[in-house]
């Protein structure tokens, strides 16, 4: 049991109803899982409004309710605590009630649109090898040194990231790397958290369907860098034209990363292969596994984040040949007679463009690109023209398809996906609905020395159509046509 007035620690109260001094067993912010000495913390969501459930969490035995707004009538007994923003206050009765487990161990946040995954996922394999035991957050797995749960969000909410850093306190974790999206900063779920350093890799056109302008996008980015400490790094991708902007108003020390322009760290790019890129740190040649420009800016900021935290450099560079890519990450596959298949989860488009420039990049002669992709539903509706003109122009043939519909109607996606095919381009492309018959429709185009991407959904092992989640693979499905089909 933990004292409520403890875990309101920090926390700006505009008014109280009765006693604070009580004993709370857990924080609850879903009244279906309230159970006897919970507080209820009553969020006011995107489509639910928790303060309507305030009198179901009491019936459910929650002794302290936790709420913008005062209900009419309060009940004798049960405590009530106003605050002005309830995200804020969850974020930090979390860290109250795990004891702050962020400020026992360095904690480093990766934000940006791009490679935020790779970013934190390679952060993790590299300190790994180094021989320490790691924390990490992502969108793909989370990780508590070697044991692995399920990860639902890009960043969690609150009471999860706080309980996690406390599992990882418990087996003795040294660094932990956290992803941390623009939803999480905005909703809130990153205050209380203490970072020795954040990296911004770079930003481009997502979430438009959540944030209203690109510029509020970008500012919501900016406020995580505004909030890091003195002693914090934050490191910028300095050849993104953002990259100055997120310094601005930053306390933390300012350092840069770049590929094109004078930096901090810079890496240069020797020679491009698919099996992989030679490069130059500082006049020393090292080979990386990672494929693409998009990946290198990923790779300098690893480098310039393990010398930050401390790591040698030649240490450093030695583990770098060694980095595997991360899954669903211009994953690749190749079929008997020579059929590459690529699974990325380039979902935005910048990232397909990068991906497809890379895959042009490191052609060799006439191979064919071919690729399959679709976009979201129930997500930002002005990229979808966007994706369709980049994969047709950059592709000798794009295969339209169904990405995650969820509620939407999946033709209707693609019929707004195919308005942004140029006129010059339109005999390249190919609507294909099924997404399975998509792929195989790939399979089939494709001879050897040809290379097909399959872009959109990289790691995810599932489909949602009609809000109902089947298992889909990318990865799985392209297999089993190399191994079908018979060339």
């Amino acid at each position: 049991m933990k004292n409520l007035k403890d875990i309101l620690y920090k926390v700006s109260i505009n008014q109280v109803f009765g006693n604070t001094n009580v004993g709370v067993k857990n924080i609850v912010f879903d009244s279906r899982k309230v159970e006897g000495k919970d507080v209820f913390i009553a969020l006011k969501g995107v489509s639910v409004d928790g303060h309507l459930y305030i009198d179901k969490a009491i019936n459910l035995g929650a002794i302290a309710i936790v709420c913008e707004d005062f209900p009419v009538v309060q009940k004798e007994g049960v405590t009530y605590i106003q605050v002005a923003d309830a995200n804020v206050a969850l974020a930090i009765m979390a860290a109250n009630f795990y004891d702050n487990p962020s400020s026992k161990i360095p904690l480093v946040g990766v934000t940006g649109t791009n490679g935020k995954t790779t970013i934190a996922s390679l952060l993790y394999q590299l300190f790994k090898k180094a021989g320490y035991k790691v924390g990490l957050l992502s969108t793909v797995k989370i990780l508590v040194d070697e044991t692995e749960f399920k990860a639902t969000h890009t960043t969690p909410d609150s009471l999860t990231i706080n309980g996690y850093l406390d599992k990882m306190i418990d087996v003795g974790v040294d660094y932990c790397f956290m992803e941390v999206s623009s939803h999480g900063i905005h909703q809130k779920r990153t205050e209380g958290l203490t970072f020795v350093g954040g990296i911004f890799t770079n930003l481009s056109h997502d979430h438009l369907d959540y944030h209203d302008t690109f510029a509020e996008y970008r500012n919501v980015k900016k406020q995580f860098f505004d909030s890091l400490p003195k002693n914090a790094f934050a490191l910028t991708n300095i050849d993104d034209k953002n990259g100055d902007f997120m310094l601005q108003n930053t306390k933390a020390k300012k350092v840069t990363y770049a590929l094109k322009t004078i930096a901090d760290f810079k890496v240069k790019i020797l020679e491009k292969q698919l099996s992989g890129t030679l490069i130059s740190v500082d006049g020393t040649d090292v080979w990386t596994k990672l494929i693409g420009v998009f990946n290198i800016y990923n790779l300098t900021a690893i480098i310039a984040t393990a010398e930050l935290l401390g790591l040698e450099k030649l240490e450093v560079l030695t583990i770098v040949s060694e980095l595997e890519s991360v899954s669903g990450r211009f994953e690749y596959v190749v079929s008997e007679n020579g059929i590459t298949a690529i699974v990325d989860y380039a979902h935005t488009p910048d990232a397909l463009k990068n991906v497809l420039e890379t895959i042009n990049d490191i052609r060799t002669g006439n191979e064919k690109v071919v690729t399959v992709v679709g976009c979201g539903g129930d997500r930002d509706k002005t990229k979808r023209p966007k994706m369709a003109h980049i994969a047709s122009q950059l592709s000798n043939q794009a295969i339209f398809t169904s990405d995650n519909p969820r509620t939407e109607n999946a033709q209707t996606i693609l019929d707004e996906m195919e308005i942004g095919v140029s006129p010059e381009n339109y005999r390249k492309t190919l609507t294909v609905l099924d997404r399975k018959q998509a792929i195989k429709t790939a399979c089939k185009f494709s001879e050897a020395g040809d290379i097909i991407l399959i872009a959109g959904k990289g790691h995810e092992n599932y489909q949602e159509i009609n809000g109902v989640r089947a298992h889909f693979d990318d990865l799985e499905e392209v297999k089993n046509c190399f191994n079908q089909l018979k060339y």
